[in-house]
């Protein structure tokens, strides 16, 4: 079920649009400027499939796929404002939604059975935005899906969870837990530049904690993110073992996330883990490249 027959022209046209429209998304400096922590965009707790394809257009797409889907609220995976509601009838992206996240960040959200946002609102994160369908060039009902940075398609991250390229993997929606919304703050941004997320944890509903590694600089990172009482302070935890040495954790009243724990590990394995409130996690010695 790929998604679109002609959308490398459709992106080359709405290039030039969104410049004639004034919404400066890829004129926006982009350099050292964290990604949002995009969530998955459906509602909480429910799962589908992040289908990806070596020959999808644009490249890095996301083809969200679920029996029954049509008709599903389409949430925005971070909060915005809507830069582009257009409908391509039965060609291409069919109905569609692009938000502006700022920092060159924006997504789109193809396919809609409905559009329920309008060209300059500001939606926040598990707002619904319209409804999942199959408008457009599609074989099948689905949810075409980019994350772009500076006008170009990036490979895919949900909640701090790269998406495989290629290949079909089940994803389960935080968007909007626990009636508090979803973190503002992203693993990558919490544990700095060059670490990217290598595996994760859910906490129940209070939260996730997370392992990244910088390739360059041979760290393990961890880091815990809230889902419930955000803003206010509560018990949070991360903690790091490198096998061989003495545990790191940084633990208290945090309002958002704990962490960063960072310690050198190449070609040794890690002991990792956090909690939120009563829920913990503590993983085995692992990931020993």
């Amino acid at each position: 079920m790929r998604s679109v027959r002609k959308v490398l022209a459709v992106a080359a046209v709405a290039a030039g649009v969104v410049g004639a429209l004034g919404v400066a998304v890829a004129a926006q400096s982009t350099d050292a400027v964290a990604a949002p922590n995009f969530q998955v965009p459906f509602k909480c707790n429910v799962t589908v499939t992040a289908a990806t394809f070596s020959g999808h257009n644009p490249p890095n797409s996301v083809d969200f796929q679920k029996s029954g889907i049509t008709g599903m609220p389409v949430l925005a995976s971070a909060s915005g404002t809507v830069s582009r509601v257009d409908n391509e009838g039965s060609d291409s992206y069919g109905r569609w939604i692009e938000i502006n996240h700022g920092g060159g960040y924006t997504t789109r959200y193809a396919h809609l059975s409905a559009q329920q946002v309008s060209d300059g609102q500001r939606v926040a994160v598990g707002q619904q935005i319209g409804k999942a369908g199959a408008t457009g060039g599609v074989s099948g009902p689905h949810l075409h899906y980019e994350q772009r940075r500076g006008g170009t398609t990036r490979a895919a991250k949900l909640d701090g969870r790269a998406v495989p390229y290629p290949g079909h993997t089940s994803f389960t929606s935080h968007n909007k837990c626990g009636g508090g919304g979803s973190n503002p703050h992203s693993p990558g941004e919490v544990c700095g530049s060059g670490f990217s997320v290598i595996d994760s944890h859910a906490l129940g509903k209070s939260g996730r904690v997370y392992l990244l590694y910088n390739a360059s600089s041979k760290k393990n990172c961890v880091t815990t993110l809230k889902s419930t009482s955000l803003g206010k302070k509560s018990p949070v935890s991360a903690t790091l073992q490198v096998k061989g040495g003495a545990k790191a954790s940084d633990s208290g009243s945090f309002a958002y996330y704990a962490g960063p724990v960072s310690r050198a590990a190449a070609a040794k394995c890690v002991k990792w883990g956090g909690s939120v409130g009563s829920k913990s996690y503590t993983s085995p010695y692992e990931h020993c490249g």
